[in-house]
């Protein structure tokens, strides 16, 4: 699609917060940039997110550079192998500033097996056992896992009292209905407006507005019709008005729920 055929974005009344995306990747002018083009359309909070022991410092420098950027701490599946006591500590320390809000990204990814299964397991178990411990809640990635990361959650997600969310989901309905059952919240993104992902839409579908948040996993996964440009919360809105779509919702109502989820499960209040 040509850049004149591309339609401006919406800008609702309702805020939005950005519950995952990854604001270490750009540069300071470029950072400067995404945050006035995000606040020009009404995205009030932005949420970055730590991967690996590399960016954990990076990730809470930029809770310092504007007022509305929050983090979080914790390592994703494919750096497991890097995981160990002396990072653990490091994000222990770390969780304890009042601008981080979660423990995460951490879970399971089998589909690129960038880290050994097992460890993988037990670094995600360590992670939940530290957020448990912290009373925080998680950010959860897990692609072509789902047995194994029903079974981990069956064992130590009683012990997660502000529970925390499934990112960019795209599993299994039934896991996503085990999920929500247990009181998680499933975070959808631009995935949901692509050609391909009916079965993203799906669980879209059967979830109660009350447990989704809305992200971007910028500079990843940018909607149409922006595809093809790195991704961004001033895309939000898109995702927002597709997922409204879906539940055949108005989106401001919808805006207005998810909102409250947003601040429910990260700020701690509503």
């Amino acid at each position: 699609m040509s850049k004149s055929k591309r339609r401006e974005i919406p800008h609702y009344r309702t805020p939005i917060i950005e519950t995952h995306c990854h604001l270490d990747y750009l540069d300071d002018n470029e950072l400067a940039t995404t945050l006035a083009q995000s606040a020009a359309v009404g995205i009030e909070r932005i949420i970055t997110i730590a991967v690996s022991p590399g960016n954990l410092n990076r990730v809470l420098q930029l809770t310092r550079v504007a007022a509305n950027i929050w983090g979080t701490q914790g390592v994703h599946p494919h750096e497991a192998q890097s995981y160990d006591d002396e990072v653990e500590a490091i994000i222990r320390t770390q969780a304890a500033d009042e601008r981080i809000l979660a423990i995460g990204e951490i879970g399971l990814d089998y589909h690129y097996d960038h880290a050994d299964r097992a460890v993988q397991r037990e670094v995600f178990e360590r992670q939940l056992q530290l957020a448990a411990d912290l009373d925080m809640p998680v950010v959860i990635h897990t692609r072509e896992a789902d047995e194994d990361t029903r079974d981990i959650l069956r064992v130590f997600g009683p012990a997660l009292k502000r529970k925390g969310v499934l990112h960019s989901f795209t599993s299994s309905a039934a896991l996503a209905e085990y999920c929500l059952a247990e009181g998680f919240m499933l975070g959808f993104n631009g995935i949901a407006t692509f050609n391909r992902a009916e079965n993203v839409r799906e669980v879209i579908a059967l979830t109660p507005v009350e447990q989704i948040l809305l992200e971007t996993d910028a500079p990843y996964l940018t909607p149409v019709p922006y595809r093809g440009r790195p991704n961004a919360p001033f895309y939000l809105p898109l995702v927002a008005e597709k997922v409204a779509a879906v539940k055949q919702l108005e989106v401001e109502a919808m805006l207005e729920q998810i909102y409250r989820n947003s601040l429910d499960i990260f700020f701690g209040a509503v």
